[in-house]
């Protein structure tokens, strides 16, 4: 019982691993296109939710198909209805997050028209634990 428990144990640390890796491509995607995004002058709802996105659609096709391959069953669409509607409350929570610090991380840093990318980062940050959990267990459950 000890075995199973320990090769049970060995493949979560793994998908976590995997998970992990696809969202820090997403969050690269994410952040990039948020500063190109901000630079052209969009308004930071609008550059973050873009960017958000974008990171969303790349980590849907790459959490599907390598982090949780054995869960994938025939319907793709519901799927990926599940995992946007996780995702849409991980964009709101994000928003709300980045929204909220921007003001105030700006203002520490002496940067306003920075303060974005340290909230951004401490939205990741708190996002990527919901984002984790709700599709381990109703997205891409076995």
């Amino acid at each position: 019982m000890a075995a199973l428990s320990g090769i049970t144990m060995n493949k979560e640390i793994e998908r976590i691993t995997r998970f992990l890796t696809v969202g820090a491509v997403g969050t690269l995607l994410d952040f990039s296109l948020l500063t190109l995004l901000k630079l052209a002058g969009l308004p930071t709802l609008a550059a973050n939710s873009l960017s958000f996105t974008a990171g969303l659609l790349n980590n849907f096709t790459w959490n599907r198909l390598w982090t949780f391959g054995e869960g994938r069953p025939s319907n793709w669409r519901k799927q990926f209805a599940k995992f946007t509607l996780i995702s849409l409350f991980g964009l709101a929570l994000n928003n709300l997050i980045v929204l909220s610090l921007e003001g105030v991380l700006g203002n520490i840093l002496a940067q306003p028209e920075w303060g974005y990318l340290p909230a951004k980062v401490i939205a990741t940050g708190v996002v990527v634990f919901w984002n984790y959990f709700a599709n381990r267990t109703w997205t891409f459950r076995s």
